[in-house]
């Protein structure tokens, strides 16, 4: 069985008061973010669903992935959607000595800028951390850097295979509120989930009259 945070509590977010997991506001708006791409056909199914509900996102995207699907990425950012950054090869931070994991965070970053055209700045300094695991030496370092941090309010799950896409539904609908910042996966592990709960998710959050924003 996997063990993990749905919801994330206020006792951790205090504990953890440097990384942002939400992000209040008085204008009922959230944040739905995708962590693992660019992935072919699933990201680009992705943002087909933002497109049909005129929703934006924030994909936090994995350097090998953004240099092997440069097409999809650009897709990203030419649709107005913000990029993340996570990773040269999606390392798990407490297995990784820091100056190897600062070096593959900074690896990404130049995969993202090595995008940019006249038009089209891409000096992104959001951070996700893989797994959501990272060291506190980790932090500090990129956080010197100007790196913001981002965590998460409610988790999907959807990578998880041993749950059903109804439960997925509800990890998210029953969680979220003004400020959550959402966690979906566009990979292909996460898909089955995902392909169930992302429609509904919209669908569900526009009627409770929430909005859609991207993380800056």
């Amino acid at each position: 069985m996997s063990f993990y945070w749905i919801k994330t509590n206020n006792f951790i977010k205090r504990i953890f008061s440097s990384y942002i997991w939400d992000i209040p506001n008085a204008e009922n708006k959230i944040y739905l973010t995708f962590d693992d791409g660019p992935t072919p056909e699933i990201t680009e199914w992705v943002l087909e669903q933002l497109k049909k509900h005129q929703t934006k996102a924030t994909f936090f995207c994995i350097g090998k992935n953004i240099s092997n699907h440069k097409d999809i990425f650009l897709k990203i950012i030419s649709e107005g959607h913000s990029i993340g950054n996570h990773t040269f090869n999606h390392l798990k931070g407490w297995q990784t000595p820091t100056k190897d994991y600062l070096e593959n965070t900074e690896q990404c970053g130049d995969s993202i800028s090595a995008q940019q055209s006249e038009s089209c700045n891409l000096q992104s300094k959001l951070f996700r951390p893989p797994y959501g695991k990272i060291k506190k030496s980790q932090s500090k370092k990129l956080r010197q850097l100007g790196y913001k941090i981002i965590m998460w309010d409610v988790l999907s799950a959807d990578f998880d295979q041993n749950i059903s896409p109804e439960k997925c539904l509800k990890n998210v609908i029953d969680n979220v509120k003004s400020g959550s910042v959402i966690v979906f996966h566009d990979s292909v592990k996460a898909y089955k989930n995902l392909e169930y709960t992302l429609p509904k998710s919209l669908e569900i959050l526009k009627q409770r009259g929430f909005k859609f924003d991207v993380i800056q």
